[in-house]
């Protein structure tokens, strides 16, 4: 007797939405076994990990601060995931969107009020995101590269410009040599949305961008459009839908949102440019948008339970004695379990017997 894959004919809703929920529980139980190979006391370590880091209303803001960008870039990723457009570079297009808006900070923080200066700094933010995925999307519909290459390599681009910026023409004078910018003046930092906490308006705005998100890919027609060119490419053809405009849409709109989420990042917590400012939050909501299943709803919970990772990670290094990289440990096993029980959602195990018949399990 063997097993076999046999590929379904419909996926439900039920394993849809089953599949994160069964990665998301074999990663604590995952946790729970690293902790204890470790020597630490699992229990005390899940707590630490997944606890602490809401034991006050500091914490829980801290939560949101890093959740919100999060939101923001898989939001604009699903867009063009739901259509096959693979943007893997949106960390390039978030760090593109920071130095845009810090750019224009710079030469306007000392001319121009806040209520005109802020629209304009996530203007600008959201232009270089896009122009920076346009690039991608131009290389793909001329010479039909590849998206997934081209926009991953397009980060290393942008971490070395950014880079160059802050050691030279941007440079700080008065920074005793550091490679940073100069703070922003207060009309180009976003307004704390809870007093006391170092959490801004950047939540608002990623509330509005995934209820955007979701009108666009569920009640629009271009929605419409991006959805039947990811599930059927030949109905797409058929119907006349352009490929190239589908690629265009689907790469300007998650460099829109990386863009948006790099201006949010460098006029909220950080106040100035620095080679800091990629952290990986273009990588994170690549595992975010999936995890969401490419849903308004389910990205919102997915970068709550990212972002509690990343706090985790902060926890245990301080009460654990662990390195903050154990967040990037249980990222990567919620990805890694993600992509195992996908392929449940996708195929079916078929015990075969020994005349050849086949039994589903």
């Amino acid at each position: 007797m063997s097993f076999r894959l046999e590929r379904r004919t419909e996926t439900s809703a039920a394993l849809q939405i089953g599949a994160p929920l069964i990665a998301s529980a074999l990663t604590l139980l995952s946790g729970f076994l690293m902790f204890a190979a470790l020597g630490k006391d699992p229990v005390h370590a899940m707590r630490v990990f997944f606890l602490f880091p809401l034991k006050d209303l500091y914490g829980v803001s801290e939560l949101l601060l890093k959740a919100a960008p999060l939101m923001l870039i898989a939001i604009g990723l699903a867009v063009g995931f739901r259509a096959n457009v693979w943007n893997i570079g949106a960390e390039g297009q978030y760090i593109a969107g920071a130095i845009a808006a810090s750019g224009a900070a710079l030469a306007l923080d000392r001319t121009l009020d806040s209520t005109i200066l802020l629209p304009l700094l996530a203007l600008a933010g959201m232009a270089g995101g896009m122009a920076w995925a346009a690039i991608p999307a131009a290389l793909r519909t001329r010479f039909n590269a590849n998206e997934i290459l081209v926009s991953l390599m397009l980060v290393y681009v942008a971490e070395l410009l950014v880079s160059w910026l802050v050691h030279g023409p941007w440079r700080d004078p008065d920074g005793f040599n550091f490679p940073q910018t100069r703070m922003f003046d207060d009309a180009a930092l976003l307004p704390a949305m809870i007093e006391g906490t170092r959490l801004t308006h950047v939540f608002a705005i990623a509330l509005v961008a995934l209820a955007a998100g979701h009108l666009l890919m569920q009640r629009s027609f271009i929605g419409f459009q991006l959805r039947v060119a990811g599930q059927a490419p030949a109905a797409a053809r058929y119907a006349g839908f352009s490929a190239s405009r589908t690629v265009w849409i689907g790469m300007l709109a998650g460099g829109a949102m990386a863009g948006l989420a790099g201006m949010a990042e460098v006029a909220g917590a950080m106040g100035q440019l620095t080679p800091k400012v990629g952290v990986g939050y273009g990588f994170a909501a690549i595992i975010v948008a999936f995890v969401g299943r490419l849903h308004a709803f389910g990205i919102f919970l997915a970068s709550l339970l990212m972002a509690l990772m990343v706090l985790g990670g902060e926890q245990s290094q301080q009460y654990l004695a662990l390195p903050s990289s154990v967040a990037k440990v249980f990222q990567g096993m919620l990805l890694f379990y993600l992509l195992g029980t996908d392929l449940f959602t996708q195929y079916r195990l078929v015990k075969v017997r020994r005349d050849g018949s086949g039994e589903h399990i």
